[in-house]
């Protein structure tokens, strides 16, 4: 046996790493990129994105530090070319970020989306579109920049930072198709608004018409300009009817009173706990007239009604008692010399009571009142004169506070899908609008603290560029969630898990943990695997649809 060349032998951790680049090849990430961008520096703008995304799904370096993240990596295998690690230097990459800004970051992210709908087959029929703060250290004291960093009203809760908004719109629950920075104190509706006024031609470079397409949106859409704008362009909308509106009472109010619900059931897949019961719904399909128009009004009923709104049932009923008593105790304390009197008393007291929600258990008490001294033997006391006094009792209406809770169960969906109910049921759409957390889960994704440290570059043309690798990694993420779901559903089978246990919804980060141990032993050209492949990993391999040869094969 020929000895063995130690020099040229080395050990590379590579985890899940070399599946990311799998699915950056299939949506042809750096091709896409160097195709658009055009460059003749030594590192492509195409490689430079592929570089920062591999270190954003790795867990997150500073960008200053992207060079030490490959120094430690076998570039040819990752990259599928071997490049200098001293390449991705904090100026090679400040000079590609500034040519893809060039180019145009919308348009470079929509292009790829686009790749990712046609190669994954992903139904871009469902639009989920939100925004989000991101919150800024430094004063940030720019020239002309592309959006402005300031103060606003922060989803972070930091209003003490700067910050800019990250606008999102998803397909097929949480695929992001397209993304954008804006200002830090601009409005949601403004943005809604603006997203009106393209989507048409955005969605028609999807192959989709107005018509083809449900844009699902927050209660911030709603509003007179966002309202029109949509019925003029033909778009199909799903929103949340804010309480502000008092058609939103009204027809909450007519729900409970009609008591003719559509039983939805649960749309949650786990099991109900002993502390936590999964919500189980019911709806009632009306209309609402906004601003001269009639819309469908879908009002969903949950058994997992909101604490804060019955706290705050609980503290109003605390009140109208405790005013009630204060009104019945004014009452007792007076004597009438006349039934009538106190009767009339009685009957004011029980008007001014009809609009609480609290009843009276009330009456006149007849008092005997005797002379001095006791009475003979064997005679009864003497009465001289009779007093009235009211008595009350306060007791809560069932009939008023039960439909009250009702009602705080409640919330309206708005759409003008209004005559689409075969097409279109109320249990369809409220299965779309609860999808929309799926948005929500991808910006706890763009600011986990182990994905984006402390944003501090020196342009904001530059941030909007990082904004970019954040939504591919993004993508790239969700994509690789989706196949591994899909393959559970065609197959009806399982997954590994937490803790040994079988899962129908594995996550990207669930599958990450079952790579974390895998090394990759190189000698010259030829490189293997330090241990092979355990079960667990080549299960998740055939769900993610990604071979074995990935992790040696340049």
């Amino acid at each position: 046996m020929p000895p063995l060349d130690t020099e040229s032998l080395t050990i590379t951790e590579v985890r899940h790493l070399p599946i990311v680049k799998a699915y950056a090849q299939k949506i042809g990430l750096v091709e896409t990129i160097d195709r658009m961008v055009g460059s003749q520096m030594e590192l492509s703008p195409g490689m430079a994105v592929f570089g920062m995304v591999l270190d954003t799904l790795s867990g997150r370096t500073p960008l200053y530090r992207l060079t030490e993240f490959f120094e430690e990596k076998d570039t040819e295998l990752l990259l599928g070319t071997a490049i200098e690690p001293e390449r991705f230097c904090d100026t090679n990459l400040g000079r590609s970020m500034d040519q893809i800004f060039e180019t145009g970051t919308q348009k470079v992210f929509s292009q790829i989306a686009q790749n990712a709908l046609t190669v994954f087959a992903v139904d871009p029929r469902r639009l989920h579109f939100d925004t989000t703060s991101v919150s800024v250290f430094g004063d940030y004291h720019l020239v002309d920049p592309p959006f402005e960093i300031t103060y606003g009203y922060s989803k972070d809760k930091r209003p003490d930072l700067k910050q800019f908004l990250v606008s999102m719109l998803c397909v097929d629950r949480n695929i992001p198709i397209l993304g954008t920075t804006t200002d830090g104190n601009a409005s949601d509706k403004t943005l809604n608004n603006e997203l009106l006024t393209n989507i048409s031609a955005y969605m028609a470079r999807h192959g989709l018409e107005p018509g083809a397409y449900v844009y699902v949106a927050d209660s911030a859409f709603v509003t007179e300009d966002n309202l029109k704008k949509a019925d003029r362009r033909q778009t199909w909308f799903l929103t949340r009817l804010p309480a502000t509106y008092k058609e939103c009472g009204r027809i909450i109010r007519e729900a409970v009173a009609a008591d003719d619900w559509i039983d939805i059931g649960r749309l949650a897949e786990e099991r109900d706990r002993p502390n936590r019961s999964v919500a189980r719904y019911r709806a009632y399909d009306g209309t609402v007239e906004l601003y001269g128009k009639t819309y469908r009004a879908i009002v969903v009923h949950s058994s997992a009604h909101d604490k804060r709104r019955h706290k705050r049932i609980d503290r109003m009923l605390k009140q109208d008692r405790k005013q009630l008593e204060k009104d019945c105790k004014k009452i007792a304390d007076t004597v009438y010399y006349c039934q009538a009197d106190a009767q009339v008393a009685l009957d004011k007291l029980i008007r001014q009571s009809a609009s609480s929600y609290h009843r009276l258990q009330a009456g006149v008490e007849k008092i005997p009142k005797y002379g001095r001294g006791r009475p003979a033997a064997g005679k009864p006391r003497k009465v001289l004169r009779y007093e009235y006094r009211v008595t009350a009792t306060v007791v809560e209406a069932p009939q008023k506070v039960q439909p009250l809770r009702e009602e705080a169960g409640c919330f309206v969906l708005l759409t003008n899908l209004l005559d689409q109910q075969g097409d279109w049921s109320a249990p369809e759409l409220l299965s779309l609008y609860k999808s929309q957390i799926g948005i929500e889960k991808n910006f706890s994704f763009l600011k986990d603290p182990a994905i984006v440290n402390s944003i501090f570059l020196k342009k904001a043309q530059r941030i909007e560029v990082l904004g970019l690798v954040l939504l591919i990694s993004l993508l790239i993420w969700r994509l690789m969630e989706r196949s591994m779901r899909q393959y559970v559903e065609t197959n009806d089978c399982e997954l590994p898990g937490w803790v040994r246990r079988k899962t129908r919804k594995p996550t990207s980060f669930m599958m990450t943990t079952k790579f974390s141990s895998i090394m990759v032993v190189s000698i010259g050209n030829h490189r293997q695997l330090a241990k092979p492949l355990k079960a667990v990993q080549l299960e998740y391999l055939k769900a993610l649809g990604v071979t074995t040869d990935t992790f040696t094969a340049p």
